[in-house]
């Protein structure tokens, strides 16, 4: 197969270049070797039309589940990243809380072994804050960065003491890995089950406040001013959050954040309309329509920095339960990209900002390669069909599981061809599951 491909007619969007327009995107030995309005294309290369379509850097996911080793049965390496690659994601950071979690050079190289075998999306494993992500023992740093992690969380279970949080920031500032941590105060959290307001007590299930979140990113913020390390928030999932995170990045701080598709498209009136199902509960919880509304302003003005979609998928069995029952979380990477788009055509957001908080601002994030179309870049990109309109059905998707809110949902925009490292790894209707 020729190792020349020219992307042609589509219009690119690439906000780390400053590029919005028809172009041509040539690659070349797995790099991008051109972009430009007219280019001649040799007879021996592979041309893609674009015509009525993005063609974006791959995109970069800072948060997926992909549950191998241990839960396989949920997901594995190769599944996530065949998922990944059909919803436009060329890379994807890989959270530790495995069986047994990713606390040590061994998981971490499984995982990229894994991830190399399957040759599909790239995997970067993120480690575990402490052993066991029990919140008691810092894990080894050193060890985790050496084996290949670009960051470090106790993703699944906050670092509820204060004094652990504070020299994690610390020697992971000696790394030079940022922390991503999940924000909940579990004495507030209590047994709640979904966000605590008014729906919550019509429906008779115990609620979060969202002084849960809140409370837990003002104290991090605080230790992050005392130690200057790096912060990610991952999904960021309050009105008081954004507040927060506007105010440090106002003051100078190191502090990025992400926020779910789910949680800019769906409020906890959602949980009630849907009739209980356990498609609608995940953790942060579904939030009130204000909470929805900062968060949708905040990614907007860049306060929050990238879109993640907290993939985690789950078998029926652990799902398919009463609403207090049932395990937190649904899958995202294959719908990811038409709920946000449809952000866009309420005039929310920008397609050039929709973009950017899927590529560009990831990658700066965690510092990792890709996010950009630049020519020398490496080339990892997403040719998306923002007109594209199809019905979600889980049994199509390529998850090993099918815990999505969007089932039977017909949405708009689809990704037509991945390109990872110059290699075309997912065309639609050609690739298999």
């Amino acid at each position: 197969m020729t190792d020349v491909i020219f992307i042609e007619g589509g219009r690119v969007i690439d906000p780390a270049s400053g590029v919005d327009g028809v172009r041509t995107v040539v690659v070349r030995d797995g790099k991008v070797a051109d972009v430009a309005e007219r280019v001649e294309r040799p007879r021996d290369a592979r041309a893609i039309d674009a015509r009525g379509r993005w063609v974006t850097p791959g995109l970069i996911d800072l948060h997926v589940h992909l549950r191998e080793p241990g839960q396989e049965y949920k997901e594995t390496v190769a599944t996530g990243a065949r998922a990944a690659v059909a919803g436009g994601f060329t890379a994807v950071c890989a959270m530790p809380n495995t069986k047994p979690v990713n606390d040590n050079a061994s998981v971490t190289e499984l995982v990229l072994a894994r991830a190399a075998a399957a040759g599909l999306a790239r995997v970067y494993p993120v480690g575990a804050i402490s052993k066991g992500s029990a919140g008691e023992e810092l894990a080894e740093f050193g060890e985790l960065k050496a084996a290949g992690c670009v960051a470090l969380s106790d993703d699944g279970r906050p670092v509820m003491n204060a004094g652990l949080m504070r020299r994690a920031l610390e020697y992971a500032k000696a790394f030079g890995l940022p922390l991503t941590v999940h924000e909940e105060d579990l004495q507030l959290v209590g047994k709640g089950v979904m966000h605590e307001g008014a729906v919550a007590t019509r429906l008779g299930l115990k609620g979060i406040p969202g002084q849960a979140e809140d409370v837990m990113v003002l104290r991090d913020l605080a230790l992050l001013e005392l130690t200057g390390g790096r912060l990610h928030l991952a999904h960021v999932s309050t009105a008081g959050a954004v507040r927060a995170v506007r105010e440090a990045k106002r003051r100078g701080l190191a502090v990025t954040a992400e926020v779910t598709p789910h949680h800019l498209a769906l409020t906890d009136e959602d949980v009630a309309a849907s009739g209980y199902s356990t498609d609608y509960k995940m953790n942060p919880p579904l939030r009130s329509a204000d909470d929805v509304r900062a968060c949708r302003e905040g990614l907007a003005d860049g306060t929050i920095d990238a879109i993640a979609t907290d993939h985690a998928p789950h078998s029926a069995v652990e799902k398919d339960l009463e609403f207090d029952a049932a395990l937190n979380g649904i899958i995202g990477l294959e719908t990811a990209f038409p709920v946000c788009l449809a952000l866009v055509k309420k005039g929310l957001l920008t397609e050039r900002r929709l973009v950017e908080a899927l590529t560009t601002s990831p990658a700066k994030a965690f510092g990792l390669p890709g996010g950009t179309l630049a020519r020398g870049a490496v080339a990892d990109l997403a040719v998306l069909d923002p007109a594209a309109e199809w019905v979600v059905d889980p049994a199509r998707l390529h998850s090993k599981s099918r815990n999505t809110p969007w089932k039977g949902k017909r949405l708009a925009g689809r990704c037509t061809h991945t390109i990872v490292g110059g290699r075309i790894v997912h065309e639609e209707g050609r690739s298999e599951r």
